[in-house]
């Protein structure tokens, strides 16, 4: 049974909000390092990486994992740059990097990864 319009886009609404929490907290917290190990760029990848993997086998929906991944997108490029006043939250390290070529990574697997309801049947 599919669901109405309407529910799906605002199914597709609070994926895009969830993913924007979760693509905020991750680009703030992915600089924490302990000593040399960068605890806060594992524990952000592995925190957006399950939500994506939630979201696309709760509700079975690419648009909806795509929705959350655009939202953490979104929020990594809205703290990466500069902001009105000239500061910057993101500076450009080799972990910053990472982190922004983490999420579309995860994003692109999350949606691209076959669905294994129609290979069931």
């Amino acid at each position: 049974m599919s669901a109405s319009v309407p529910a799906r886009i605002a199914t597709w609404l609070v994926a895009l909000l969830v993913g924007l929490v979760y693509g905020a907290a991750g680009t703030i917290a992915h600089g924490y390092t302990l000593g040399w190990f960068p605890l806060g760029l594992i524990l952000a990848a592995i925190g957006c990486g399950a939500l994506l993997l939630a979201v696309r086998l709760l509700t079975s929906d690419r648009w909806s994992t795509l929705g959350t991944g655009l939202g953490m997108i979104l929020a990594t490029l809205m703290f990466s740059g500069s902001g009105p006043g000239g500061s910057v939250v993101v500076p450009q390290t080799g972990m910053a990097v990472a982190w922004t070529f983490a999420v579309p990574i995860l994003v692109a697997l999350a949606v691209a990864w076959p669905d294994r309801t129609r290979l069931d049947r």
